[in-house]
């Protein structure tokens, strides 16, 4: 087994450091969409997790939010090893605790998928979809804006992508995720 060095964190513009605080972003985008949470439920969560000192409030939420360079306003806020510890961290708690609600989402994705039925039609996920692409259209930079039927793919890859992070060993599974994406 080959190892790969830890990428490095030093030039905030390095397209791999990009990618790292975007997948961070639509994971708990896919979280709000799915479960309606909000910056309440992360904050307390981090409060929960002892990290008060790297997410403090709403706004230093938004700015690391804000740090993903598919987001509207772009690149306000660096992301450092610790915020993006912090945010794997509470991203993967928060999926944890709404597992129930995430499988039932997944369940549901299955059954359509072996009915050939478009996804939309389930009343759960057809909502989620609705809710994922509405926040997308939102938050997201014109540049960045994707066609209906992308935006709806990558919606239910991170619903599966969540059922993953919902799991015990969540948090560590979405960490290797982010540093594939950094090589």
């Amino acid at each position: 087994m080959t190892s790969h060095p830890a990428p490095s964190f030093e030039n905030p513009d390095l397209p791999q450091l990009q990618a790292i605080k975007a997948h961070l972003d639509l994971v708990l985008l896919a979280l709000e969409a799915l479960t309606g949470l909000g910056s309440d439920e992360m904050l307390a969560v981090a409060e929960k997790l002892g990290l008060e000192e790297i997410l403090s409030d709403r706004i230093t939420l938004w700015r690391l939010r804000q740090a993903s360079p598919l987001r509207k306003g772009k690149g306000r806020k660096k992301l450092d090893v610790d915020e993006a510890r912090a945010m794997t961290l509470i991203s993967c708690t928060l999926a944890s605790q709404q597992q129930f609600a995430i499988r039932n989402a997944v369940a549901q994705l299955e059954k359509c998928t072996a009915l050939k039925r478009p996804p939309y039609r389930e009343p759960i996920l057809g909502d989620y979809l609705d809710r994922f692409n509405t926040l997308y259209q939102e938050r997201m930079a014109e540049e960045e804006q994707a066609k209906p039927d992308a935006i709806q793919r990558l919606a239910l890859k991170l619903l599966i992508d969540l059922l993953f992070y919902s799991s015990q060993i969540g948090s560590r599974r979405l960490w290797v995720a982010l540093f594939e994406r950094s090589q």
